[in-house]
């Protein structure tokens, strides 16, 4: 997936030469529907909202961030200033969680866990934009909005360290909602879209892990988080 990605960069800083010459020929008239592409990657933190474990509270948990990828084909619908763009979206993330196990536990030497995440995910924004700069071959516009997102399980992968029990696993909720804002830069049909995306629902569903005693599989209090997936994302695109 990755590969791809990169070819479809480079084939979109290889239009740039077929986007000048357009240019030169003057304006033409615009299409009341574009259809585009793009590629980029993303930062994501994934925000803790609760997390216990053996029935304590942790309160300092870090949040870092690491970089995914994703491509996209959109839609843009023409009303003058305005426009609607749907979109559908392959998405990888990654991120970090980490926190001192020890933290309510007074002169205590610092033992640290972790959990890695990697998700894919199906998605399907839906955006309101509108283009406070549009003069041809330039143009600006601010955008904003839902986001559904169905998260393919089968190529998620998550990674404890650290917590204390053994065969952990996390069950996602498949489906999730955000909210995004962005910016989007145009020149002729090749754009640039910077955006931030909040994450409206709790993204974790149930945990389950084997006791070290007994190697029985517990859904329990040993291990309990909510948290959901903040994101800034850039991408390079063309739109046709």
């Amino acid at each position: 997936m990755m590969k791809k990605l990169l070819l479809l960069i480079a084939l979109l800083l290889l239009a740039l030469p077929i986007t000048a010459q357009e240019t030169k020929k003057g304006p033409k008239e615009e299409p009341k529907i574009n259809v585009g592409i793009k590629g980029g990657f993303n930062s994501s933190m994934y925000f803790t909202s609760r997390l216990e474990l053996d029935g304590e509270r942790m309160e300092d948990v870090q949040n870092n961030y690491k970089v995914g990828y994703f491509t996209a084909l959109f839609f843009r619908i023409h009303m003058k200033r305005h426009f609607i763009q749907p979109e559908i979206m392959y998405n990888v993330y990654k991120g970090e969680i980490a926190f001192n196990k020890n933290q309510n536990k007074e002169n205590t030497l610092p033992e640290f866990a972790k959990l890695n995440s990697t998700i894919h995910s199906l998605e399907l924004p839906i955006l309101y934009g509108y283009s406070f700069v549009k003069s041809r071959p330039y143009g600006m516009a601010l955008f904003i909005g839902p986001k559904l997102e169905y998260v393919w399980k089968h190529k998620t992968f998550e990674e404890f360290e650290g917590f204390g029990y053994s065969d952990i696993k996390e069950e996602l909720h498949p489906i999730n909602i955000s909210s995004i804002i962005g910016l989007g830069v145009n020149i002729a049909n090749i754009f640039f879209d910077f955006r931030y995306e909040i994450g409206l629902t709790n993204i974790s569903r149930s945990i389950t892990y084997k006791e070290n005693t007994d190697g029985i599989r517990s859904r329990g209090k040993g291990i309990s988080i909510n948290r959901h997936r903040n994101v800034l994302s850039f991408s390079l695109g063309v739109i046709f």
